[in-house]
């Protein structure tokens, strides 16, 4: 633990606040890290990307934080406030190291490394979920009854709103999906109100940055994936459910969400899904309309993989 900084106008004060704009962040390859609970995930699922972490002198004994195994600095209430881009950091920053999986972790190349296509849930010999720095992801190791799962992965195109795209992360976390991807249209997910908005679900599930969408898509498709698209226009996914088309592998293309998808991104998926609106609302949030659909992806792939294996 250093020395008490007191000084808002410090240069490291000035260095880690300065984290907030995207050509800093792409310059570093640092992000900021506000807040105990997103310290907490990246304590326990990823410690080795944390490179500073900045606590007030109450903050460190109210989070446990005295010790934690990365260089420490207490602050003054005064300093954390320059340095958060939060109004209400609680005592706790953190500079973090960025950690992107690239698009062929998540889809990898038909054929490579003896990768089959996902038809066969199980039987693809992908790595597991959450280890980032591996070639590829595996099936999602619910086990018990219900064995492995196939693939679930939520492709954003020119998602540009940073609650929603980390709001989106952390539905596809707790749907227990494999992966994001964030085409490179989409917002910066190391914003500061994305990394806030999946409130440590960053840490958990791999989210690959700066594709397009043909190539997703079409990577996708390659490895037996069933692509979706949430779009006004489309069939409403109770049908698309009762059809069977969420039993198997499925990649969920989420669009803009002024404008949604264009005609010629629509022409790329296998078929275009709404959620129903059964009340008076006049639409849904894009993030709310997303976590239904991975849900409700999630909901089917389990219950055929119970079918599967009650036959």
């Amino acid at each position: 633990m250093s020395d008490l900084l007191e000084n808002p106008k410090a240069g490291r004060v000035r260095a880690v606040a300065a984290l907030a704009k995207k050509d800093v962040r792409a310059d570093t390859g640092l992000f900021l890290l506000e807040g105990p609970q997103a310290v907490r995930e990246a304590l326990e699922y990823r410690p080795e990307l944390l490179r500073e972490l900045y606590v007030t002198p109450t903050a460190a004994a109210r989070y446990a934080l005295d010790d934690a195994p990365v260089d420490t600095w207490f602050v003054t209430e005064q300093v954390l406030d320059t340095m958060a881009d939060t109004v209400t950091p609680q005592g706790v920053v953190a500079v973090c190291q960025q950690f992107p999986t690239s698009v062929r972790s998540v889809f990898p190349d038909p054929g490579a490394d003896g990768l089959e296509a996902r038809g066969d849930s199980g039987a693809d010999g992908l790595e597991a979920r959450g280890d980032s720095g591996s070639d590829g992801l595996e099936a999602r190791g619910d086990s018990g009854a219900e064995g492995s799962l196939p693939g679930l992965v939520a492709i954003l195109e020119q998602v540009r709103d940073p609650g929603n795209a980390g709001t989106i992360i952390r539905a596809a976390d707790s749907a227990g999906a494999d992966a994001v991807v964030l085409t490179g249209r989409s917002v910066d997910p190391y914003n500061p109100k994305v990394v806030r908005s999946t409130t440590g679900s960053l840490f958990h599930v791999p989210v690959s940055v700066g594709v397009t969408l043909d190539d997703a898509v079409a990577r996708a498709k390659a490895l037996g994936y069933t692509v979706l698209a949430a779009d006004v226009s489309g069939d409403d996914l109770p049908e698309v459910r009762a059809d069977g088309m969420l039993d198997g592998p499925t990649a969920w293309v989420f669009g803009n969400e002024a404008r949604g998808l264009t005609d010629e991104d629509l022409a790329l998926v296998d078929r275009a899904v709404k959620v129903p609106i059964y009340g008076q609302a006049e639409s849904m949030n894009l993030a709310t309309a997303a976590s239904v659909c991975l849900y409700e992806s999630a909901f089917a792939q389990r219950a055929a993989a119970r079918s599967s294996t009650a036959d």
